[in-house]
């Protein structure tokens, strides 16, 4: 009897051993806080993975730059010091530069249609040229409707942007654009901006409210403008070389896992727009949301050229016009 309890003993402890060595272990990032629309988005994502994959496939979440800030994030998964990265399109173009396009300000008329532009052929076209630079793009989700807070002024007019200086992301058409406002610009990692803010060394920065709630800038930041200027996505990239040895299920798995951490994403981001405003308000800021948005728009005209020369107008009119 012994030998056989001793035989099953060892069959047992070798299968859960094959199990344990089967499990694969990934690594997924974000700047921000794990409460925050991008931490409700990998959360689900890591969940939808090991369910996906029978347990499979493993994702390990890490939230406020503990891996580093966007840039750096997005370059480990390019080298494939780590698998997976979740980010802002902020430095994505110095990786992909088509993706430029879409930080050009006011391209997209509201969520909606940033969302459907995303979903459609010109977000697909968009997500398969990360191929070529040693990213598999999963799916696009959101960051949000980019608005400007700064510790000086109520800013109602472009002309009450002149002399601010404000945190940018490092993205080439951003820099462009708020030196059109006549911003002194000031391109930092995500990571260091509260510091900047408390200490002074920069007067503002830019956010979707999502971002503005979750960093608490509202401890650093006394005056908000919902001048949505800019809408900005967010990417789930995987490094390609790691994806492209998962067979055709997993590979299906991860996609559909990424396109469920958008759905919770988005969901997460109307929820503090709708709520935003309200919540800043109550901790003191003061919150200007009847800008005249158009000024804004004829502001920039002089950078809109530079863009639709850099662009092509055809192209930035095909997103603007999408339905």
């Amino acid at each position: 009897m012994q030998p056989t309890k001793l035989a099953l003993g060892l069959a047992l402890a070798l299968g859960l051993a094959g199990t344990a060595l089967a499990q694969t272990t990934m690594r997924i990032s974000i700047s921000t806080a794990q409460n925050s629309h991008q931490g409700v988005a990998i959360d689900t994502f890591a969940k939808e993975v090991e369910k996906r994959t029978g347990g499979r496939y493993k994702v390990q979440t890490f939230y406020n730059g503990a891996l580093g800030g966007e840039r750096e994030s997005i370059e480990a998964v390019q080298l494939g010091t780590q698998e997976l990265a979740f980010s802002s399109t902020g430095p994505v173009p110095n990786f992909v530069p088509e993706t430029k396009i879409l930080d050009v300000p006011f391209l997209f008329r509201d969520k909606a249609h940033a969302r459907a532009v995303l979903d459609g052929p010109i977000g697909q076209d968009l997500l398969a040229k990360f191929d070529a630079k040693g990213f598999k793009a999963l799916a696009w989700a959101e960051n949000g409707f980019r608005h400007m807070t700064n510790s000086k002024r109520d800013v109602k007019t472009p002309e009450d942007l002149k002399g601010l200086k404000m945190r940018t992301m490092e993205n080439p058409v951003h820099i462009a654009a708020y030196k059109g406002f006549g911003i002194i610009t000031t391109p930092m990692a995500f990571p260091e901006v509260f510091t900047a803010l408390q200490q002074g060394t920069v007067d503002g920065q830019e956010n979707p409210l999502p971002v503005i709630i979750s960093a608490k800038f509202d401890q650093v930041q006394k005056h908000l403008s919902l001048t949505g200027h800019v809408y900005s996505p967010c990417i789930f990239v995987m490094n390609k070389g790691v994806f492209d040895k998962l067979s055709a299920a997993d590979k299906q798995a991860f996609i559909d896992a990424a396109k469920e951490g958008t759905k919770a994403n988005r969901a997460r981001v109307d929820e503090d727009d709708a709520k935003g405003v309200a919540d800043l308000r109550a901790k003191g800021m003061t919150v200007i949301d009847d800008l005249d948005k158009s000024r804004f728009v004829a502001a920039l005209a002089p950078v809109n050229t530079q863009f639709e020369k850099e662009f092509g107008k055809a192209n930035l009119d095909k997103i603007r016009n999408y339905q």
